[in-house]
């Protein structure tokens, strides 16, 4: 079980390798998280610092170093985690994965496997690796150092009712319920075409789903993690599904009004914000990853900034 208390261990073990990313009122009662500001450019370094570190307390962290399977962005954060520890890392990603993350991957030192044409079948391939060299598997989103890592970024969240929260394998949302769930309304927002919890809270434990997104690069996963989804349930977790083509007018809304580049994944949250009730009344958006290609944000931009903004995410 993940609670507050793992969280904020989590907090402690990882305070000085993970930035604390600022929380910005947009509008009254309206705030951004801004966790695109993290290191690797999302969340999940907090996770992967805090399941490597974890590891080397206990002694288990392997010569062998660290392998994770990733539509990108867990990945980028166990390569950067681990170039930062000095420890050797593998990384497993779909065949779709964005050129973007294949290439910054490789810039951190990481060897990269580009496998299958899902999340899932990255997976697959990345477990196979751990049996042969002995290494230490990170997930993505389904252990409990992960989620309560992923957790940290709630605990300093300014005073709301409710959080919208884009997702995808859980984790995320696991922590963010786990660190203020008891007192504040968890949204989980998914792509329609990419349900996992909202068909594992219909159907009452974790189910398989066919992924068939915009945002398939963040929010691929088939299933959500059984961590996430015991922790959603325990807090009341809702789920909102937001379609395709309101999570790209979301992301452009947030480049056209906000000069904010984020990914497609991260633009679902925000996506989300005109079906909240009238009950929500002062809301957290956390935008969680800007591993993205911005050039098609840029129209009108002059090419020396367009050129900027791709080489900085």
């Amino acid at each position: 079980m993940v609670d507050r208390g793992a969280v904020e261990a989590a907090a402690r073990r990882i305070d000085g390798h993970v930035r604390r990313t600022p929380s910005v009122e947009v509008a009254p009662g309206l705030w951004f998280k801004l966790e695109l500001l993290q290191h690797s450019g999302s969340f999940k370094a907090r996770g992967a610092f805090n399941r490597i570190l974890a590891a080397r307390e206990s002694g288990e962290l392997p010569a062998a170093g660290v392998v994770a399977a990733s539509g990108g962005n867990a990945g980028l954060a166990v390569a950067f985690a681990a170039a930062r520890l000095g420890i050797p890392a593998e990384v497993f990603v779909p065949q779709v994965a964005p050129a973007v993350k294949v290439r910054r991957l490789r810039e951190l030192g990481a060897v990269v496997h580009q496998h299958g044409r899902e999340y899932a079948e990255a997976y697959a391939a990345s477990t196979i690796r751990v049996a042969e060299t002995g290494a230490l598997f990170v997930h993505a989103y389904d252990q409990p150092e992960i989620v309560a890592g992923q957790g940290t970024l709630a605990l300093d969240l300014p005073d709301v009712d409710t959080v919208l929260v884009a997702t995808g394998g859980g984790g995320l949302v696991g922590g963010v319920a786990a660190a203020i769930g008891d007192r504040v309304r968890v949204v989980a927002v998914e792509p329609a075409g990419a349900p996992t919890l909202h068909a594992a809270l219909a159907a009452g434990h974790p189910v398989d789903v066919a992924v068939d997104s915009v945002a398939a690069d963040s929010l691929g996963a088939r299933r959500v993690g059984t961590i996430g989804f015991d922790t959603a349930v325990r807090h009341g977790v809702q789920s909102m599904l937001v379609d395709d083509d309101a999570i790209v007018r979301a992301r452009r809304t947030l480049w056209a009004e906000h000069r904010i580049v984020v990914e497609l994944g991260a633009a679902a949250a925000f996506a989300a914000l005109d079906q909240l009730d009238g009950d929500a009344r002062r809301v957290a958006v956390v935008l969680c990853g800007a591993n993205t290609d911005p050039a098609d944000l840029t129209a009108g931009v002059p090419a020396e900034t367009v050129q900027d903004l791709s080489q900085g995410v």
